[in-house]
């Protein structure tokens, strides 16, 4: 019998075959080993690994449909709540979010959330599983300007509600950071990206590549010439940063931008595409993050001895675990506390050796890590011949200098509410990187989601009417369709047990075998807002889920909500829709 404490292994290429090709290192599980890993899940009542998705996917319940062989139902549960599933199970840090919080991990390991998810999200892929479009579009125009993480996510958040949505992205192909800056070995793009990006096309998003916001057009003339409502920017941050040390310009000095940008978006690596690319015999890589690892073993697989330089500890370091386990797997070499002074060269302008000093940590600084200070006289040369910088990035200034009323801040980030996007340009939005600086992928695909609500909810403020009707609630319900409603609706939701507010509960179950008496099915029209008021009391907002007297107001599940009630009462409902 397998050890519940431990996950299921999950297959991978072997250290010395990967390091020789661009193929992707994690094979990911199979049907079987996908189910077993499925049942180490403990069905938590108060389930923490939701709390550590920044997209709020219903975890507990896509894995148990994962445990019961169910894989659509399970990919249409994650897709109601991110549109890139097969690109985040593979380049999410779970680690430090859903599996992070994973109760099964107090006692041994985490269940493999993000696993699971690549697992469900291929699985659709291969078996033709579609996402549903909007019945009908509203008839408002939105722009989204880039094509990444966030553009795709907010984009096609707005699509399923009904709204006409033009993506913009500068580059001659769709995908941002998720294309140019990710290996192949780590995310594959015909396989996984592209295939995603169709998915986000079927549910009617338009795209238009090579168009650089700022030069090509602006803002102001999508909105005032163009005919678009509102504008989200998700453009990220790919403005790479330097040290400003001595030969920092030397010819085989890169950004790790510009590098995995050679090899990833315009195929430096393949024999078949004229991209030229510095490959270097000895590669030294500046930084500790997820996009060094990515650099890193590039380089590797170019051929190169590759040396990761580093100020602080292993500790400290800021990748991925699983990233730098798989880098020293592969021969990676790191010269920890160490950190670079000057790159020497010969009088054409080669690099020939890079001068480092070793470092020791000192005190915390203002992000809680311990400061690295150097240590007198200890400086050395390591001989490299191609220096990589991958020191984090910042958003390029074209759309906020071009853009009348939007404010930035100091590291020149779009300053813009977290909850919902909004920016100081009414009717503008952003999210991701723009805002944040560089971040990771579920992070920029949580800000899309809000950047996606908050239009929502601008645009309907802006043109749509409340009106009033009336629901007499009361008896059973017996219709098959609204009984599997509320099963998918109340799948892995667990109620909080509210006895001595209201003097009763409902079951806590995971499925509902039956209907309870007093449950109810309110039809609205499809992308509405509600609010309820019952016997004339205070309003309730029935986008979420809320106790009041007895009666209890479960979320919209496609065209309307569920409703429980001890007794029969009237519901006075406003509506707002297109």
């Amino acid at each position: 019998m397998a050890d519940v404490l431990k996950k299921v292994p999950v297959r991978e290429q072997a250290p010395k075959v990967r390091a020789t090709n661009f193929d992707e290192v994690c094979l990911g599980y199979n049907a079987d080993e996908a189910m077993e890993e499925a049942s180490r899940c403990i069905n938590c009542k108060n389930a923490k690994c939701m709390q550590g998705c920044p997209v709020s996917i219903n975890i507990p319940a896509f894995v148990h449909e994962v445990k019961e062989g169910n894989f659509e139902k399970a990919y249409q549960i994650i897709s109601e709540s991110s549109a890139l599933p097969a690109i985040c199970g593979r380049v999410c840090p779970q680690e430090s979010q859903c599996e992070g919080k994973c109760i099964r991990g107090i006692k041994g390991e985490p269940v493999a959330i993000g696993k699971l998810e690549r697992f469900v999200a291929d699985w659709a892929r291969e078996n033709g599983i579609k996402p549903k479009k909007a019945e009908k579009l509203n008839g408002h125009k939105v722009a989204v300007i880039g094509s990444g993480p966030a553009g795709l996510t907010c984009a096609g958040d707005l699509a399923k509600l009904g709204y006409d949505v033009t993506i913009f992205e500068a580059l001659h192909e769709a995908g941002g950071v998720l294309i140019y800056g990710i290996p192949e070995f780590r995310l594959p793009k015909q396989k996984v990206v592209k295939k995603e990006i169709e998915k986000v096309k079927e549910l009617g998003v338009k795209f238009e590549t090579n168009v650089v916001i700022g030069k090509s057009t602006t803002i102001d003339q999508l909105m005032e010439e163009e005919g678009f409502e509102a504008v989200f920017i998700g453009s990220g941050a790919g403005l790479p940063m330097f040290m400003g040390i001595p030969g920092e310009n030397a010819n085989e000095v890169f950004s790790a931008n510009e590098y995995l940008t050679r090899s990833n978006l315009m195929k430096a690596f393949r024999d078949d595409y004229d991209t030229p690319i510095a490959a270097g015999k000895k590669v030294a890589v500046v930084g500790g993050g997820n996009v060094a690892m990515d650099a890193a073993r590039t380089a590797l697989r170019l051929g190169a001895e590759v040396h990761v330089v580093y100020r602080r500890s292993e500790a400290e370091l800021p990748a991925r675990a699983e990233e730098v386990h798989h880098a020293k797997e592969e021969g990676i070499i790191f010269d920890l506390l160490t950190n670079p002074k000057k790159i020497n060269v010969d009088e054409n302008g080669n690099i020939t050796s890079m001068t480092v000093i070793k470092m020791e940590l000192g005190e915390p600084d203002a992000s809680g890590r311990r400061r690295p200070v150097e240590i007198e006289g200890s400086e050395y040369d390591i001989e490299v011949d191609t220096v990589i910088m991958s020191l984090g990035t910042s958003p390029n200034p074209l759309i906020s200098s071009t853009t009348k009323g939007l404010e930035t801040n100091r590291r020149k980030c779009i300053v813009a509410e977290e909850e919902n996007g909004q920016t100081s340009k009414e009717g503008v939005f952003a999210g991701g990187d723009a805002v944040t600086g560089a971040a990771t992928v579920i992070l920029a695909m949580g800000a899309g989601k809000a950047g996606a609500k908050g239009i929502d909810e601008y645009l309907k403020n802006k043109y749509c009417k409340w009106y009033l009707t009336d629901f007499d609630v009361c008896g059973m319900i017996t219709s098959v369709d609204n009984h599997e409603k509320l099963r998918r609706c109340l799948q892995g939701f667990i109620f909080r047990q509210r006895e001595e507010a209201i003097g009763w509960k409902l079951p806590q179950v995971q499925i509902f075998p039956e209907f309870p008496t007093g449950a109810a099915f309110l039809k609205f029209p499809v992308g509405s807002d509600v609010k309820l008021r019952v016997k004339r009391r205070e309003s309730l907002y029935i986008q979420e889920s809320g106790w009041y007297r007895g009666i209890c107001f479960v979320p919209f599940v496609g065209d309307g909500a569920f409703l429980f009630s001890r007794a029969r009462v009237k519901v006075h409902a406003w509506v707002r829709t297109w």
